[in-house]
């Protein structure tokens, strides 16, 4: 097996499928993907694990240790697009550099410029949604100018 990428798009017509079950697969773990930047990108050897290609043994779980995931949401007010952009970045590519790749966090970020708010959705294991709220915590309270403009601006 080579390490062949594939868009949504491109699964989609190999399987004969809709671009919108593919998501709802990705979406639901059904089918394994990478997120880069706004597209999804899926690994031959995923592709072949969901159409049953792959002779891969089940992971053995006990039934008295469950996998635990955690659902949190961050909410921030004073907002502008500039910051928000920069926050988002920084959470993605925290989220992208994961310690555990069996259970990657998923994490999606919103911004309401109306408002200036925004939302960071993050779901995952519990030590790794832990390691990104106090990674969040820290830029927030941490005063060294990523929101206010002031990093990176000469």
């Amino acid at each position: 097996m080579g390490n062949e990428m594939y868009s949504v798009e491109q699964v989609a017509e190999l399987l004969g499928l809709h671009v919108r079950t593919v998501r709802g697969y990705i979406r639901a773990g059904r089918l394994r993907a990478v997120r880069i930047g706004k597209q999804y990108r899926i690994a031959r050897a995923d592709l072949d694990a969901l159409t049953g290609r792959a002779a891969q043994p089940a992971p053995v779980r006990s039934a008295a240790v469950a996998p635990v995931e955690v659902s949190s949401i961050v909410q921030v007010d004073g907002v502008d697009r500039r910051a928000a952009d920069r926050l988002a970045t920084l959470v993605l590519a925290a989220a992208n550099t994961g310690t555990e790749p069996a259970r990657p966090l998923r994490v999606q970020t919103v911004h309401d410029e109306e408002r200036s708010r925004m939302k960071i959705v993050i779901l995952g294991g519990a030590a790794a949604t832990a390691e990104m709220l106090h990674l969040v915590e820290a830029v927030l309270d941490g005063g060294n100018g990523l929101l206010d403009g002031e990093a990176g601006d000469a």
